[in-house]
């Protein structure tokens, strides 16, 4: 697409069309296939950081690493995030990642277990310094549910509509908006 030009080999083509070693690997594939195949390893991990593509992204990727992990029938994801917009980026990749764990949890037929959120670099831009403000000085909302379809592949979550999924008792706050800092 038009996008993955401009991004250049990002996340999404990283984690399904990894190239290295003359060979390319469908990571989230192979992780599924690895969680079934030997629920209680510890190498359940998909990258995004290609050290051989890096100077072809538009931005190295600064939600690196994910891993899973298998315990008393719960799929759990502990992502690693190198580069961290505390404000407008991470709210948005601990829901992405959580959408993912709750998926793969489905295709695995085990229960969502915990995310684990870790930052390396973590900042706030001084021009979102009045955004930060209001948005600790809101009272929290009750947790919304999510329920998603049943999906036995990775091929049926992709033929998947976002109709399919459904949030309840999801009851959004009015947006605040701050400048994306590049």
């Amino acid at each position: 697409t038009e996008t993955t030009k401009e991004l250049g080999p990002v996340y999404g083509n990283q984690w399904r069309s990894w190239s290295g070693n003359s060979k390319t690997v469908d990571q989230i594939k192979e992780v599924i296939k690895n969680l079934q195949k030997d629920p209680y390893g510890r190498r359940h991990v998909v990258s995004a950081w290609n050290a051989a593509e890096i100077d072809k992204m538009a931005l190295p990727p600064c939600h690196t690493m994910f891993q899973f992990h298998i315990q008393d029938k719960e799929l759990s994801c502990q992502l690693y995030q190198r580069s961290a917009d505390m404000f407008l980026g991470v709210p948005f990749n601990i829901a992405s990642y959580s959408l993912l764990t709750c998926i793969l949890a489905k295709i695995l037929k085990l229960s969502p277990g915990e995310f684990v959120w870790t930052g390396g670099d973590c900042h706030i831009y001084k021009n979102h310094t009045l955004q930060v403000k209001e948005q600790i000085a809101r009272k929290p909302m009750e947790a919304p549910s999510l329920k998603i379809p049943s999906f036995s592949s990775v091929e049926e979550v992709l033929k998947s509509q976002p109709s399919d999924y459904v949030l309840t008792n999801y009851k959004p706050m009015k947006s605040i908006r701050a400048p994306m800092a590049v």
